[in-house]
């Protein structure tokens, strides 16, 4: 007897149905901090060339007026996003005098928290909410995990594609938006399931410099490299780790996705939970904020998740409330590493193994997450980022115990179907190899992005701020020196110079102080 996953499969493989995979959307957004030519965090504000950060549709920063984001457009082909993101690139290490953009997702050389500037936005009401933000994460987790960079992948399928498996699954009684939601947070589940995953595919972040530490990284329970560099013997990825994004605080959350309207509940809660450990930091010290409130989460934004449901918000809506009214329209995939070779951080084909996996994410069956499963999830994810190297590695699947690879290699198989089907919608062979490529990758533990970084170091005998500082360098002259084109060059300095007329009419249009302004978004449903 067919499996769901088999008939879906057949559903698509179709040649009327296939095109509808040329639809799908992609977006990207990479983090990168601005450093000087000695390995430090830059101390400069924002390049005034760049345009403002609050404004501007593709270049912001994140946590740190140095933690540059750069930002695509939507594109339904992966060339053409990956393209942006490069001119991104281009256009900004040509207006960082004596700066480099960082090669690597954890950060260079720490000098305690006075050397870490949280990013400013200007006077307005919301581009000082967005500062007090965080401000409030420093006095929560402390500011060098801010300094961490990865990037985001954003994915969605086309309203085709939910109508075709709308009507093949029978459920033309659910409205197109309900079933197209209930898709998204199927495909967000198995994403959890199979994460692990993608951690020993691309995490690249298996050393750091001790000066991330507070401590030197005493008690880290890392190795010493060298006098400096730290590493983790079999891990993947130490950005995803408990010394990353990662914070006991949110481990009691218990984030749900198992349907729209518990996610949604389980996130307006947090944010309206008191916590005696954020009430004792205080909301304001000498009339100055110290955070926005004094609950779990100060925003939805907090909860720091590996993929999320998203839907762009209008102007001063909330994202839960967006998502409440009108449904998911795209996934955020969050746990991934810059690939420290990669000049954007991202190679083409790994994109298009992203795609495969998301698209295997949304036709495998879905069942709710619940109690043992929930553990088993979490726990291997967690041996995936921090072991997932070692020799015979095991994970759990059903309660069975199964060694990575394996499991890893009929997780391959699986998807090969719909990497033919991917292929043969957009004319292309890449799609196949890149999962060829990610099948060398589980057969030869050495052709894994962390594998390669921790040879280099111990090959080349450079440390993890040198080997960083060299990547960078590399990554940042050739931006540099690209030949962007006049006309591309223009475009963007439209952009800047429109980014600064907005931020001065988002001043303008307030109409209220910023108490009252807090005041009443807090209190918005």
């Amino acid at each position: 007897m067919a499996t769901e996953y088999q008939e879906r499969l057949e559903l698509f493989q179709s040649r009327a149905n296939q095109s509808v995979f040329h639809g799908i959307c992609h977006g990207i957004e990479r983090e990168s901090l601005r450093v000087t030519s000695d390995a430090r965090l830059s101390q400069k504000r924002h390049p005034e060339k760049l345009g403002r950060a609050l404004t501007h549709p593709y270049i912001t920063t994140d946590y740190s007026e140095a933690l540059l984001e750069f930002i695509t457009p939507v594109h339904s082909r992966i060339t053409d996003t990956l393209s942006f993101l490069e001119e991104l690139h281009q256009y900004a290490c040509r207006n960082m005098p004596a700066e480099l953009l960082w090669a690597g997702s954890m950060p260079p050389l720490l000098e305690g928290d006075d050397s870490i500037p949280i990013a400013q936005y200007g006077s307005s009401n919301i581009g000082v909410m967005k500062s007090v933000y965080r401000e409030g994460l420093w006095h929560r987790y402390g500011k060098p995990m801010q300094t961490i960079a990865g990037i985001h992948y954003n994915f969605s399928l086309p309203e085709e594609f939910w109508a075709l498996l709308r009507q093949h699954c029978g459920q033309e009684k659910i409205s197109a938006q309900d079933f197209r939601s209930a898709g998204y947070f199927s495909l967000i589940r198995n994403f959890l399931r199979y994460s692990w995953l993608l951690m020993y595919l691309f995490g690249a972040s298996a050393a750091l410099s001790r000066s991330f530490f507070t401590d030197g990284g005493v008690q880290s329970g890392l190795q010493a490299l060298d006098k400096d560099s730290l590493f983790l013997p079999y891990g993947t990825s130490l950005r995803m780790s408990d010394m990353g994004y990662s914070n006991h605080a949110q481990a009691s959350l218990n984030i749900c996705y198992n349907t729209l309207e518990d996610y949604v509940d389980s996130l307006s809660r947090a944010i309206r939970t008191p916590y005696p450990p954020y009430e004792a930091i205080g909301l304001k010290k000498d009339g100055k904020y110290l955070q926005l409130n004094t609950n779990l989460l100060q925003i939805e934004n907090e909860y720091y998740s590996t993929i999320r449901p998203k839907r762009i918000a209008r102007s001063g809506e909330k994202p839960v409330t967006a998502l409440r009214n009108e449904g998911v329209e795209y996934v955020e995939v969050r746990c991934l590493d810059i690939n420290p070779f990669e000049p954007v951080g991202l190679s083409e084909l790994d994109a298009h193994f992203l795609d495969i996996f998301l698209v295997y994410c949304s036709l495998q069956n879905s069942d709710p997450i619940h109690g043992d499963e929930c553990a088993e999830v979490s726990n291997n994810f967690k041996t995936a980022v921090t072991e997932g190297r070692r020799p015979g590695v095991k994970l759990r699947h059903s309660g069975q115990s199964v060694v990575l690879q394996h499991w890893g290699l009929r997780l391959l198989d699986d998807m090969s179907p719909i990497a033919e089907i991917l292929d043969q919608a957009n004319e292309s062979s890449t799609f196949v190899k890149s999962l060829w490529m990610q099948r060398d990758k589980l057969q030869d533990i050495a052709l894994t992005p962390s594998a390669q970084l921790l040879d280099t170091l111990k090959t080349d005998g450079s440390g993890y701020l040198e080997l960083m500082m060299s990547l960078s360098e590399k990554h940042s002259e050739s931006f540099s020196e690209a030949s962007l084109g006049d006309e591309r060059i223009a475009y963007f300095e439209q952009l800047a110079q429109r980014s600064i007329a907005d931020q001065l009419a988002a001043k303008h249009n307030d109409s209220s102080d910023f108490d009252t302004f807090l005041q009443e978004y807090m209190a918005a449903q």
